[in-house]
């Protein structure tokens, strides 16, 4: 087990380093948003649709005031610390394992002036070094797919959650139905584990951990129209990349995006907020 999980780190890790996927989701997914957006329309610009995921689940968080403590789980390019420390006042701990991802978030971080309200650490959220109870909400976007073991995730994100902190986040993840994992196996591939996590099982874990729901949205037909928004995207202005992604690359995440489209339309995927809260 703690070499499938050091495995995946290490997977996950390469290639957000790569170039291709820094260009990648520089370029195409949003910039300094790389989640799945909330889209008004098929053909919304995925830059707006993304930030609006931020600001939905912002919306959503009674603790986030200002001064509010977050740890951003699998941050990105800290699109959401910044929305968050500068809409809302909060200081934002970002925990990344992409240190070019990082450095792009120090560097826009500091052009936004925010760099007092937001630092930015190295690392992976399967093992979180701060301490118990030190932070007043918990966040994440997109990320916890990529781990080979999220009851850890889960367990780690509990520990550092204050009483009465609220933990948040989206994920990609398989339907409850699904009781057959070959049904995903073009997905699992894509991703290079053996499975996603699921409504059903983020609910268990969480209410395992003595977590109070504080309401969960299932929207998964924003997971499709992102992905079918994004593969139109990169179809679309493939030419604007040559010199900056391989074709190899982009050829691997076409197909990758259509297993994602095909299995959402199937009904083998989902996707929406996840809201919890600790007592206290």
């Amino acid at each position: 087990m703690q070499a499938d999980l050091q495995q995946a780190v290490k997977t996950a890790e390469t290639y957000y380093d790569s170039h291709d996927a820094d260009r990648f989701y520089a370029l195409i997914w949003g910039g300094e948003d790389i989640h799945v957006g909330l889209y008004d329309h098929a053909d919304s610009p995925i830059r707006e649709a993304s930030r609006k995921t931020v600001a939905h689940m912002a919306s959503r968080l009674a603790g986030l005031k200002p001064g509010a403590r977050v740890l951003d789980l699998g941050a990105g390019y800290g699109g959401a610390a910044r929305y968050l420390a500068r809409e809302h006042g909060a200081h934002v701990t970002c925990l990344n394992l992409s240190d070019v991802e990082n450095a792009r978030n120090r560097e826009m971080t500091a052009g936004q002036g925010l760099s007092d309200r937001i630092s930015v650490d190295h690392g992976a959220f399967e093992d979180l070094a701060y301490p118990d109870a030190s932070f007043d909400i918990v966040w994440s976007q997109d990320a916890f797919l990529h781990s080979g073991d999220r009851e850890r995730v889960l367990k780690n994100a509990v520990r550092v959650l204050k009483p009465g902190g609220e933990i948040i986040f989206t994920d990609p993840m398989q339907a409850d139905i699904v009781d057959d994992p070959a049904a995903l196996q073009p997905v699992y591939d894509r991703i290079h584990l053996s499975s996603l996590g699921s409504f059903a099982f983020y609910r268990r874990s969480l209410q395992a951990l003595g977590l109070e729901d504080a309401g969960c949205e299932a929207m998964t037909g924003q997971l499709r129209t992102h992905y079918a928004r994004v593969r139109a995207e990169l179809i679309a202005r493939r030419g604007e990349l040559k010199g900056e992604v391989s074709d190899a690359y982009v050829d691997r995440m076409l197909e990758g995006l259509t297993h994602w489209v095909e299995a959402a339309g199937k009904g083998l995927l989902a996707w929406g907020v996840i809201h919890y809260r600790k007592p206290g």
